[in-house]
């Protein structure tokens, strides 16, 4: 079978899989159309007996360039408010739902586009590998794409934001909004005002990750 009808990466799961070995075959990963505009697969990073695993929604043009999660400016953002929060991202896994950078050219931009639906399913056995080899407490889910993807179609961040919830992915899972939905906010007050919110998510967690 050719990988371009492969419907999801699921057939390119090592056995016994390692990070490691996830890693490496996640560079080859052809599940979906986007390997072909984005420049290499992102795939995750940290701790891997982490007790708390984050999910973002997809690398964005930075992370595209250098090859890793939440290093652009919403991923410095991301740091910031870890730092706020108490909680060291050494100690954390950091990754996204989907592994590639979805965009299109503005000029010399390139600007975020998000992935649907169907990429979202083709890319998720990699995430599902992921939770199953670090075996986290806790899982967070950063953004609406990260919630649907993890907790199904019907929750909502709006609604349920912060709630501490079981899941069989692990003992308990959260979802909060993106870092870079922050940054997409003009005005100042009201930016730093939905930071602090976002750092207070974070505290929560903390809370959990302490116990």
């Amino acid at each position: 079978m050719r990988q371009r009808e492969i419907n999801t990466a699921a057939p390119l799961i090592p056995p016994q899989p390692t990070l490691e070995t996830l890693r490496t075959a996640a560079a080859h990963c052809r599940a979906c159309p986007l390997w072909e505009s984005g420049t290499q697969t992102v795939f995750g990073e940290g701790a891997g007996d982490a007790a708390t695993l984050f999910v973002g929604e997809q690398p964005g043009d930075q992370e595209d360039r250098v090859g890793r999660p939440f290093v652009g400016p919403a991923g410095q953002l991301f740091d910031r408010a870890l730092q706020t929060a108490g909680i060291d991202r050494a100690h954390l896994y950091v990754t996204n739902v989907v592994k590639h950078f979805k965009w299109i050219a503005q000029g010399a931009r390139r600007l975020h586009q998000s992935p649907t639906k169907r990429e979202v399913t083709a890319c998720r056995p990699w995430l599902a590998a992921e939770i199953t080899v670090v075996q986290p407490q806790g899982i967070v889910c950063l953004g609406a794409v990260a919630a649907r993807a993890l907790l199904g179609e019907t929750f909502r961040v709006t609604r349920q934001r912060g709630e501490f919830l079981p899941s069989p992915l692990a003992p308990w899972i959260m979802a909060t909004i993106h870092p870079s939905a922050i940054l997409r906010i003009p005005e100042e007050d009201a930016r730093e005002a939905a930071f602090h919110r976002f750092v207070g998510d974070l505290k929560e967690v903390a809370t959990r990750i302490s116990r």
